[in-house]
C-alpha cells in the first residue's frame, strides 16, 4: 500500500502524508515538517488518553514509533535507486518519562551522504550508524534512538 501512494505522491508531500499511515495515526505522531531535499525531518507526539502508558506518560512504542522509518527512508530518497537500504539494528535508550509533546528532528548532512556512496563503492557495502533524539517542548531528552542501516549498491540484470 505505501509503495503504490508512494508511486502517486511525490516529494516530501508523500512524507507528511505518513501522518495518516494507520499505527502513526493511532498513535497520534503527526509528520510535521520534511525538507526537500529529505535531509531532515520533524516529527511531533502529543501525549493523548489513547498513546499514555500504564503510568500515564508517553508510551515507548510510540516514542521509539517516532523514529523508526526516518533514516532509512531519508537515505534512500538521497541515495537513488541505485542503492539497496535496509534497518539492520536499532536501539531505544529512554531518559526521562515524557509527559506532554516530544519533539524528534531528524538530519543528515550532504557529507554523511557522500561518505556512505565512497564506503559503498570502496567495500561493497555501508553500515552507519544514526543517533536520534526525541525531546520534550523545553528542550529535555526523552529518548535517543540508534539505528544501524545496510546499504549495499542494487545490482541490475543486463537489459534494465
Amino acid at each position: 500500500m505505501i509503495r503504490f501512494l508512494r508511486t502517486l505522491i511525490s516529494g516530501p508531500s508523500f512524507f507528511r502524508l505518513m501522518s495518516f499511515y494507520p499505527p502513526y495515526l493511532g498513535a497520534g505522531i503527526r509528520v510535521v515538517e520534511v525538507a526537500p531535499d529529505y535531509r531532515r525531518i520533524r516529527v511531533e507526539l502529543k501525549l493523548r488518553f489513547w498513546n499514555r502508558n500504564y503510568v500515564g506518560v508517553q508510551f515507548g512504542g510510540s516514542l521509539y514509533a517516532m523514529a523508526d522509518p526516518f533514516y532509512m527512508l531519508m537515505v534512500m530518497e538521497n541515495l537513488g535507486p541505485e542503492y539497496i537500504v535496509w534497518d539492520k539494528t536499532a536501539t531505544i535508550r529512554f531518559k526521562r518519562p515524557g509527559r506532554g509533546k516530544v519533539i524528534g528532528i531528524f538530519e543528515i548532512d550532504e557529507e554523511r551522504i557522500q561518505a556512505i556512496r565512497t564506503e559503498v563503492r570502496r567495500d561493497g557495502k555501508s553500515h552507519p550508524v544514526f543517533l536520534g533524539v526525541l525531546k520534550d517542548e523545553s528542550g529535555e531528552v526523552i529518548a535517543e534512538v540508534e539505528k544501524t542501516l545496510s546499504i549495499r549498491p542494487r545490482i541490475r540484470s543486463p537489459g534494465t
